[in-house]
């Protein structure tokens, strides 16, 4: 196979291009081309992968043309310039990195509420102008103050330990905060309006979502300690920054600190010239360390996936390890044909999913497993759907999906799948597993047991288990020029219900089809391909 290619579209550290190169893809350089999106549009149908930072923008009408796009990596945290669903819907997973430049962006928001304690940019702007304003400048000190931060993640509890250090009182309003993690990070979790209430200083760590947006509201603002102190260093548009700019004007809030804004590059802002706010332009990730670290990041999270499969830091999409991902390769295409199968024998509206694990397999990374179930399910009726567009469209239907895992297994594998789809008609259901070969197999339908490898190519058969059926059935094949490949047979009981599922070795046509339904035996026949 072609090493995979990747474009490199912003400015990314050299080293980044050499972890590539190390790892036999074929990368090109073009640090500028973010900026020019007629030309991106045109040659990003040649490329696996697109490594960026913030400049190059990911928008739909790109992604229209990235015919041969698996992954986009975003070197840095935010992911606001790749319009996620467009990618979604195409199958192409989006990875960040979150970690590369958490300590950097939780040292810069705390330097700015050190500078805006003690009015460092004024009093040195002052000082180099040739005044001596030394009574003008009076501080406040951090020890003993209350800070409330609000996100309390990997970037906050960065915040909240430092702040812990500097002998603070520290306060964390985010709804994912569990108590023992509260505990022990040292923070007090609180709701919203008790932090409002007693924080002398606020300082922001959480993404921009429809939630989040102006959490810190007009409303929320006159809510705040009289006096209070404002730091932004995670996204524009959390704070209204209009109510803000009103809160200092009638001295409500004694002073902000903001490196990100509503809209960038900054070159107005409600909250420029108010001489108790301090501004820098989004330098939260600007250290060299955090550069060449989210770098590296990228380049290897990207390499990860396009060699081995391996998914971390996805936006979109559950994380597959590196030791995963080969373990995982054959139960997604048994979880992926099984539901493919049952998608193909419904007609009817779906109402939701379930997925049993048992054994081995439910120690495994079942997410991604579950998500490859529902694609295999819904295939059948919408054609573009994908492992990482399935949980969402689901979703979107209305379709419930369900997750079951049990440690044993009530038959002799050592794991077992079975999935159920409830459709408005009925529930149908069937199960597999994977044997040493590597191969998965449909190894139950309807409760009936049976052994069957998937083929391109397969008949499903539903029947009386009466004599005569099976030599009916092979006549019919044989007139109708149709070799088969292998021929499954399993019944719940002698004389009872029965089924029969056979690999051939071309399409089935509508008109064998019939015949076959013609059989006295028969109840159902469809024909099924993977």
């Amino acid at each position: 196979m072609p090493a995979p290619r990747v474009l490199i579209s912003d400015a990314l550290s050299p080293a980044a291009v050499q972890i590539f190169k190390d790892r036999g893809i074929e990368v090109d350089f073009q640090p500028d081309l973010g900026k020019d999106k007629e030309k991106l549009s045109q040659i990003i149908g040649d490329y696996d992968g697109l490594a960026i930072r913030s400049a190059t923008k990911v928008t739909a009408k790109i992604l229209e043309q990235a015919k041969n796009l698996k992954v986009i990596g975003r070197a840095g945290i935010g992911v606001d310039n790749v319009e996620i669903p467009a990618a979604t819907a195409k199958g192409i997973i989006v990875m960040n990195t979150p970690f590369g430049n958490s300590i950097t962006t939780a040292e810069h928001a705390i330097a700015m509420m050190f500078a805006l304690a003690r009015q460092i940019p004024q009093a040195d702007a002052s000082t180099q102008a040739g005044k001596w304003e030394k009574n003008r400048f009076m501080g406040v000190e951090l020890t003993a103050k209350v800070l409330g931060v609000i996100g309390c993640g990997n970037i906050g509890s960065i915040v909240a330990d430092r702040a812990i250090g500097l002998r603070m009182k520290v306060i964390a309003y985010d709804p994912f905060l569990s108590p023992e993690r509260a505990v022990e990070i040292g923070v007090e979790k609180v709701e919203l309006d008790d932090l409002l209430r007693r924080a002398d200083i606020i300082t922001l760590h959480v993404p921009m979502t429809e939630k989040t947006k102006n959490v810190l509201s007009a409303e929320n603002i006159a809510r705040t300690k009289k006096g209070v102190r404002i730091v932004n260093c995670a996204r524009g548009g959390l704070v209204d920054e209009a109510a803000l700019r009103a809160a200092l004007d009638s001295g409500h809030v004694a002073g902000a600190a903001f490196d990100v804004f509503v809209e960038e590059p900054a070159t107005s802002n409600p909250l420029f010239g108010h001489p108790n706010v301090v501004c820098t332009p989004h330098l939260g990730a600007a250290t060299t360390e955090a550069q060449e670290n989210v770098a590296l990041q990228v380049a290897e999270q990207m390499s990860d996936y396009l060699l081995q499969g391996a998914i971390q830091n996805a936006v979109n999409f559950p994380s597959i390890t590196a030791e995963e991902a080969p373990r995982l390769k054959p139960f997604v295409a048994l979880a992926d044909k099984l539901g493919s199968f049952l998608g193909q024998l419904t007609e009817a509206p779906i109402k939701g999913i379930r997925i049993e694990y048992e054994g081995a397999v439910a120690e495994m990374n079942t997410r991604a497993l579950t998500s490859a179930a529902v694609t295999g399910v819904l295939r059948p009726f919408l054609q573009d759907i994908n492992m990482v567009s399935a949980p969402i469209v689901a979703r979107e239907r209305g379709i419930t999906v369900e997750e079951v895992k049990r440690e044993s297994v009530a038959r002799d594998y050592e794991s077992f799948i079975r999935i159920i789809v409830d459709a408005e008609d009925m529930a149908r259901h069937a199960g597999g597993t994977v044997f040493q070969d590597g191969k998965p197999r449909v190894t139950e339908i309807r409760d009936i047991m049976v052994d069957a490898e998937f083929a391109p190519n397969m008949i499903y058969v539903r029947n009386d288990d009466k004599p005569g059926f099976i030599g009916r059935f092979g006549t019919l094949l044989g007139e109708s020029g149709v070799n088969v490949a292998t021929f499954a047979l399993g019944r719940d009981k002698p004389g009872g219900d029965a089924i029969c599922f056979v690999s051939v070795d071309e399409p089935v046509s509508d008109e064998l089809l019939r015949k076959i339904e013609e059989i006295p035996q028969v109840k159902r026949a469809r024909a099924v391909r993977f």
